[in-house]
């Protein structure tokens, strides 16, 4: 996602940071090549003028001399034009006071709208909306199947009649059916063309007519570039859609058309798809995909990751073991299957500050293979041999590596790996962090002891991670 947008302009920013003073030349260079960024990742010319307008306008001026430093101060107003320019803030979807809460799917074919309609369903359900899901593309092929398919994964309802119905008496009946069974929201799955011709939009309207959606959502396709600027221009002046799913945008280096769809549009982007799972869809935040173009990373939207993946009630009882240093292979092996379902690690990497676009790790591939490799190593153990790793001897070492179809030397480097995040455990809860690292805000000092609460147990109070342990 906006890997080669990210690199230009994190590129020129950097030599700005590492400048105690900066000329009026310097700060025209690099707002030049900001300007050819924008330009290659296809946002639109007009948009691009606009924006760097603006960002001179801030930067260059007597504040910026005065400052001490100066090239944090175009950073600062860099950030601050990108955020605006993708619209300031998260837009959330309108909720009706009077339920069922009615939203329109609609796009092109290809775009990837019934796929999005089953991602927007499983974020709604994990919400504790009770969802209808509605199929009325009565065109494409395996169309209904596919919204069934998707309805049986996660356990969401389908409303279907067939594809001899018209595709707007289907989404009338769907929301009757979903005012009957008192459903919270209906998600309606409406049919698309390979282009905006005028049978699509004529049928369009006459279906939001017909069910009066609370939002008109558009899924655009990233990858389409400019394209996709265009056709919202197209389903925002006939449809009146109300906002903008953008998905692939996992796919398109550039994004452009993410930077261009609002300004041109006026159309806030409401989520983003990041992936083919059914949970890759995010909450479009434009100050937080504003800090991962300038290589600042999201931890806000690692956080949120964690809170919607991992168990409560499991991280509290991993605290209490670690707390007590009793952390096991059995809880290696459990944040290992915890750490996955946040989705592929090449990704959440990039989420942290200062690693998404750091040369180093720019060609970065994870082996999600080893992780499986793993896992077979432990679960070829004993529960004794789980506990307590150090009873590992090479004659139980060779057995485990057979059992798991991995070598010695696998096992060898598993539970190196385990012991060094045991020390790294200790270290933590030992109070200061780990040797060799400054020491994290609200941190005690090394050397001194966790405080204990009023039962005798340590506490972990603010050892700045951003997670629950072990993921605070």
């Amino acid at each position: 996602m906006f890997e080669s947008l990210s690199e230009r302009i994190s590129g020129v920013i950097d030599k700005l940071r590492g400048r105690g003073k900066l000329t009026e030349q310097d700060v025209k260079d690099a707002l030049r090549e900001v300007r050819r960024a924008l330009l290659e990742a296809d946002v639109s010319l007009s948009v691009v003028k606009k924006f760097i307008g603006k960002v001179r306008e801030k930067a260059v001026g007597e504040e910026l001399w005065k400052s001490l430093t100066p090239g944090q101060l175009v950073v600062k107003h860099v950030r601050d034009e990108l955020t605006e320019l993708m619209g300031g803030e998260a837009v959330p979807l309108e909720i009706s006071a009077d339920p069922p809460t009615v939203i329109m799917m609609v796009g092109l074919n290809g775009a990837g709208k019934t796929t999005t309609a089953g991602k927007l369903a499983l974020h709604l359900t994990k919400e504790k909306k009770k969802v209808l899901l509605a199929a009325t593309d009565v065109y494409r092929p395996a169309a209904i199947k596919q919204l069934e398919v998707l309805g049986e994964q996660l356990k969401v309802p389908v409303f279907q009649m067939g594809d001899k119905n018209s595709p707007v008496d289907i989404a009338k009946a769907a929301v009757a059916h979903a005012e009957k069974e008192e459903f919270d929201v209906v998600i309606i799955d409406t049919a698309g063309r390979l282009q905006a011709n005028e049978e699509l939009m004529k049928e369009l309207e006459d279906t939001r007519e017909a069910i009066k959606p609370d939002e008109s959502l558009l899924v655009l396709d990233a990858m389409t570039g400019q394209d996709a600027v265009n056709i919202a221009n197209q389903f925002g002046q006939r449809i009146k859609t109300t906002g903008v799913i953008m998905t692939k945008l996992d796919g398109d280096a550039r994004g452009g058309a993410a930077l261009s769809v609002r300004e041109v549009t006026g159309m806030p982007i409401k989520f983003i798809g990041v992936g083919e799972r059914l949970q890759a869809l995010e909450v479009f935040h434009p100050d937080r995909m504003a800090g991962r173009i300038l290589g600042m990373g999201d931890v806000l939207g690692l956080i949120e990751k964690a809170e919607q993946t991992m168990d409560e009630e499991e991280a509290a009882a991993l605290e209490a073991k670690i707390l007590e240093n009793e952390f096991d292979l059995n809880d290696f092996l459990n944040q290992m299957k915890q750490i996955r379902k946040l989705g592929p690690l090449e990704n959440i990497i990039k989420m942290l500050p200062g690693v998404g676009n750091n040369p180093a790790l720019k060609d970065l591939q994870v082996d999600e293979g080893r992780f499986a490799r793993m896992e077979a190593i432990i679960c070829s153990m004993t529960l004794e041999e789980r506990k307590r790793p150090n009873i590992l001897n090479a004659s139980r070492k060779k057995r485990v590596a057979a059992g798991s179809g991995n070598d010695v030397s696998d096992v060898n480097q598993l539970l190196k790996q385990f012991t060094m995040l045991q020390k790294m455990m200790e270290s933590l809860t030992g109070g200061g962090g780990m040797p060799g690292m400054p020491r994290l805000p609200g941190m005690p000092k090394r050397g001194k002891k966790p405080k204990k609460n009023k039962k005798g147990k340590k506490k972990l109070k603010g050892i700045g991670l951003p997670f629950k342990m072990p993921f605070r």
